[in-house]
């Protein structure tokens, strides 16, 4: 017969703490896996290096996350909320805007997002994240994007919007990339290119 009890790992939960120094050694924690899960990926992450780039014992990270699993979940839904209250606040600009303005302000601010938040794409695709949340999130996410493109002037259509804010969503994941190569010497150019591309498009399903 089955044991009905539950491994240490389900039933592992997130402590949410509750004086000022707790929640600033949280921020702290979670800035480190920030950077290290963006640095190594989430499998090459330790807790041990998250703990020690926090300046914290391994003993306070795990008080607080009792597995890595956890610190990335949490990070997640953080990262999460700042960039549905980024496209919240993108909205108002969006109404009656051209498709020029709106592009350019949307690859500004979403690169920027990526940019402030490096784990976000690395988080995302780790082969362990639930799989109904990460497609509850791109859901919502495109859904914050179609309506923008939806806002603008002159607007796409609903379908056309859709399929749109797919394509760009994949390509703020390309123009991070691309910026981030700093060898290559036209850089610029190539992120100019791609907007302008975006934009051609944008305007043709009008």
């Amino acid at each position: 017969m089955a044991s009905q009890k539950a491994s240490p790992k389900a039933e592992a939960v997130a402590r949410a703490p509750q004086r000022r120094r707790g929640r600033e050694r949280v921020a702290a924690l979670l800035r480190a896996g920030e950077e290290v899960f963006a640095e190594k990926g989430f499998d090459a992450a330790t807790m041990t290096e998250i703990a020690a780039r926090a300046g914290a014992s391994i003993g306070s990270l795990y008080q607080f996350f009792p597995t890595k699993e956890l610190l990335a979940d949490t990070l997640q839904d953080t990262n999460g909320e700042a960039l549905s209250q980024m496209l919240d606040a993108l909205g108002g600009a969006a109404e009656g805007a051209k498709p020029e303005m709106l592009i350019d302000r949307l690859f500004r601010d979403l690169s920027a997002f990526l940019e402030a938040h490096p784990s976000f794409v690395v988080l995302s695709d780790r082969p362990a994240a639930d799989k109904a949340v990460k497609a509850e999130r791109r859901k919502r996410m495109r859904g914050r994007i179609a309506a923008l493109l939806g806002a603008m002037d002159p607007p796409l259509p609903r379908e056309r919007a859709e399929r749109m804010a797919v394509i760009v969503l994949h390509l703020m994941r390309v123009s991070v990339a691309i910026s981030g190569e700093a060898e290559l010497s036209d850089r610029d150019a190539v992120l100019d290119d791609l907007r302008a591309m975006l934009i051609r498009q944008i305007r043709e399903g009008a």
